[in-house]
């Protein structure tokens, strides 16, 4: 969890005089019970906060406003548990946005104050979660097919019965292209990342990501060095271009390469010796 400037209380408030609470007899009658039937009436505490001047008085009164509505953050909060984030770290985010929303409302806009803070608190809770629980940073819009797709293909598993939904399907459903669709679904299982230690699925021997991944080859050089040489090579003199030919890629021994050529074994020596000390120095020199 980040640490914030902003002080969070985390324990709401018991007996907060001057934000009553809302009760039966003045709340309006509904047949199903709103989840924030018991939230504080704080009208009137709102409207001193706009008119009070900076000072210790405003802020004991911001910060009981800020505890009396902390339940209703904390509901919020309970919304998005198991979703890999601890419940007391969602809990403080949605304090903090709760925080926001009492030193952003202006009450004279004419708008109830939890109409104005369960968005602000539940926005906040998301950006959490969009901008600290990746473990790679994935672009905003990425975030955002993967949330359509995810939700396109939740609504398909109730239509179609005995496999998944195709990407062309979910496509369709999210009303996006077929490419964006596969992004979306690319992006679905890079939330996380596993540890190269974790063992494969299906895996009945031990064998893990590390297992899996490649190392540099060797043979990769010897074709940049062959390919560097390679037009030196064809400026050498025939005799020369032989004898390299036996000795590197016929795999010949002096011996026999002197008696194919009808020279001694000490001037085949000399001529190989010569030539890649020629070749070297060549390479040596393009290659700066």
């Amino acid at each position: 969890m980040r640490s914030h400037t902003t002080t969070v209380p985390t324990v709401p408030a018991r007996n907060a005089p001057t934000v009553p609470a809302r009760n039966a007899s003045t709340a309006p009658a509904r047949t199903k019970r709103h989840p924030h039937d018991d939230a504080p009436d704080t009208a009137a505490a709102f409207e001193r906060l706009v008119e009070m001047p900076e000072g210790p008085e405003r802020d004991a009164l911001r910060q009981e406003v800020v505890e009396v509505w902390l339940p209703m953050a904390e509901r919020l909060a309970g919304r998005f548990r198991n979703r890999g984030e601890s419940l007391d770290d969602l809990r403080q985010v949605a304090a903090l946005g709760l925080v926001k929303a009492v030193d952003r409302y202006d009450p004279r806009r004419g708008t109830a104050f939890e109409s104005y803070a369960v968005p602000t608190v539940t926005g906040e809770i998301k950006r959490h979660f969009r901008d600290h629980m990746w473990t790679l940073h994935v672009p905003r819009r990425v975030q955002d097919l993967r949330n359509r797709v995810r939700f396109a293909r939740q609504d398909l598993a109730q239509t179609v019965s005995g496999r998944a939904p195709t990407t062309a399907e979910i496509a369709e459903h999210a009303q996006m292209s077929e490419e964006d669709a596969k992004a979306g679904l690319e992006a679905l299982d890079s939330f996380t990342a596993l540890s190269l230690d974790a063992e494969l699925p299906g895996s009945e021997d031990g064998y893990s990501l590390s297992d899996a991944l490649g190392g540099p080859d060797p043979a990769l050089d010897v074709v940049v060095d062959r390919e560097s040489v390679k037009p030196r090579i064809a400026q050498l003199p025939e005799r020369e271009r032989t004898i390299l030919y036996m000795r590197f890629f016929g795999d010949m021994t002096q011996s026999r390469i002197a008696d194919e050529m009808g020279i001694s074994q000490m001037h085949v020596s000399r001529l190989i010796t010569r030539c890649c000390d020629r070749l070297r120095d060549q390479v040596m020199r393009d290659a700066a």
